[in-house]
């Protein structure tokens, strides 16, 4: 496996740093071969941004400010969870209007009709997953947050693609082993690019009940495993002991220690977050 470039870009909240950081990945040459493009938000809840539990408008809003150079469709995409309604989060957060200005359509994945069912050999867990079948024809961009976690640790890169799936309960794929599932979805569904909003994060008590604390950071990559494994470090965490991102290193979907980080130096931009 050859090395993976990690962008590390600290800069005041605006669409510079998220700019500076998709230009120091390339972005270009790997969405070249796509015609769609999905944004995929984390919206576990309907807080606002500058609580570091959801994406922030801003950020996405550079994505798509990128993206309108490239002859690609773009939607930004989120479904329902247990505890939230995505359409109300869309609305709630000013993700919904932010994407109205620049011409882009919100999508809940829950009420896209059209499904399809994609087998996962050698899952840890699932054996397969139903998903739109748009999400399978498109580029993905995991838009996530720079997040603790009280079941997996962290919540970023990875963790937001289970956000894919459909399914309103999904408190069910918890019983499963949500560290399994999360590998095994980006088994199937690896993220195109990785995006990870550290204008603000969350320490703590994460997903929701943390604590905000402003890190004036984004981090952006190809390789999902890197880009997740470069945020925990930030986040004073020691990537090994994650176990979606060990278990996703050692099914070969990314590298966690062969990294070249560009941008910013680690040493500068860590800061322990509460566990």
């Amino acid at each position: 496996m050859t090395t993976s470039k990690v962008a590390v870009v600290k800069g005041v909240r605006s669409h510079e740093p998220v700019y500076k950081a998709l230009d120091l990945i390339d972005y270009k040459s790997i969405l070249s071969e796509w015609d769609k493009v999905l944004i995929k938000v984390n919206f576990i809840t309907t807080k606002t941004w500058e609580t570091g539990a959801t994406t922030d408008p801003m950020v996405v809003e550079a994505i798509i400010m990128k993206l309108k150079n490239l002859p690609i469709e773009i939607y930004v995409v989120e479904s329902d969870a247990t505890g939230t309604n995505a359409d109300k989060a869309f609305e709630v957060t000013g993700m919904k209007e932010m994407c109205e200005q620049n011409g882009v359509e919100c999508l809940n994945l829950r009420h896209v009709k059209d499904t399809v069912k994609i087998q996962i050999s050698e899952g840890e867990t699932l054996g397969s997953i139903k998903v739109p079948r748009i999400v399978t024809e498109s580029a993905m961009i995991s838009a996530a947050k720079l997040k603790t976690h009280t079941d997996t640790v962290v919540t970023l890169g990875m963790k937001n693609m289970f956000g894919l799936l459909p399914d309103k309960l999904k408190l069910k794929y918890h019983f499963r082993g949500i560290s399994k599932v999360i590998v095994d979805i980006n088994t199937v569904l690896r993220p195109t690019l990785t995006v990870i909003d550290g204008f603000v994060g969350m320490e703590g008590r994460g997903p929701v009940r943390g604590d905000a604390i402003q890190m004036d950071l984004i981090i952006a990559g190809r390789d999902p495993v890197a880009t997740d494994a470069t945020a925990s470090r930030i986040m004073g965490i020691d990537p090994h002991e994650i176990s979606h991102i060990l278990k996703a290193y050692n099914k070969g979907l990314g590298n966690i220690d062969d990294i070249e980080v560009v941008g910013e130096r680690l040493e500068y931009v860590t800061r322990v977050f509460k566990r």
